[in-house]
């Protein structure tokens, strides 16, 4: 007695069920918590705490944003989606690479969200304005040189882990999560000629620093032909990306805060203050600077 079709057919459907299974698409790929990576492992960060982070840095449109290491693209997707910036990512893993881009793409984001399958110790991304990253603190103190070589005004935004004893301009709380802000400082370190802060001629401006934290001298007198004057500690020296700000006494015996902002080895910027209300606004005195050869 024959078989019934669908027992001679069988064969035949198997055969197809298998085919259809190893082509099963990509995007059925989910990552697990705690999964194991090029150097750290997959956890996402919280969503409220991503939200705060990038609202700290003052993401704007005008912004290009980098993730290192960024998993499921979520910081990316938020970058863009929140407060509309341009924003791409670096993940080591090609699988979390193409599910971050399909994630970003579901959204509705494949024109401004770009996921790159790569090395955040090989990729350049020397020209995104903000940073994010979420990664071990002797992965973050491996990238600050790198960090710190960006452009004066950069900011950085880490997850959970420092940079050693490049102290965090802010931190971050949401709840029991920790996040830490930093802008990256000029490098102002070295001696400046000064004009502007004595009618008689340029007063030397010797600066300290490690990263944004600066201290230094003035020396009046140094190039009028004149003997030196007795040195003058900065007062309240302090780099917020390319802004220097400190105080001196002047020739009335008055603190006079100064802000100059810093053009490689150049400083151009005014007086600051009287603070209060005038009757009349005070005249800007201009101050300009120049980095002396060491």
């Amino acid at each position: 007695m024959p078989l019934p079709l669908i027992f001679r057919l069988w064969p035949l459907m198997a055969l197809l069920l298998l085919q259809a299974c190893s082509s099963l698409p990509a995007d059925t790929y989910t990552p697990k918590l705690g999964q194991s990576g090029k150097d750290v492992m997959w956890l996402p960060t919280r969503d409220e705490l991503v939200t705060q982070m990038l609202t700290v840095a003052q993401v704007s449109p005008e912004d290009e944003v980098v993730d290192l290491g960024a998993g499921d693209g979520k910081i990316a997707i938020a970058a863009a989606r929140q407060f509309g910036a341009r924003a791409w990512g670096i993940e080591y893993n090609p699988k979390l690479a193409a599910l971050a881009q399909r994630n970003a793409d579901k959204a509705g984001l494949a024109g401004r969200v770009r996921i790159v399958q790569g090395d955040i110790f090989k990729e350049d991304f020397s020209a995104a304005s903000v940073v994010t990253l979420y990664l071990l603190e002797e992965l973050n103190e491996q990238l600050r040189p790198t960090l710190l070589k960006m452009r004066p005004g950069t900011r950085v935004v880490s997850n959970t882990f420092g940079m050693g004893d490049w102290e965090p301009d802010q931190v971050i709380r949401v709840g029991s999560s920790t996040g830490y802000f930093w802008k990256v400082p000029a490098q102002v370190a070295g001696r400046w000629s000064v004009q502007g802060l004595d009618r008689r001629g340029p007063v030397l401006l010797e600066l300290a620093q490690r990263h944004q934290r600066v201290g230094g001298t003035l020396t009046w007198g140094h190039a009028w032909g004149q003997p030196v004057q007795p040195v003058q500690p900065v007062l309240g020296a302090r780099l917020d990306g390319a802004e220097l700000h400190f105080s001196f006494i002047n020739e009335a015996g008055q603190l006079q805060p100064v802000q100059l902002r810093v053009q490689a080895d150049a400083m151009a910027g005014q007086w600051v203050g009287p603070y209060g209300m005038l009757e009349m606004p005070p005249e800007a005195v201009k101050v300009s600077a120049q980095r002396l050869a060491p």
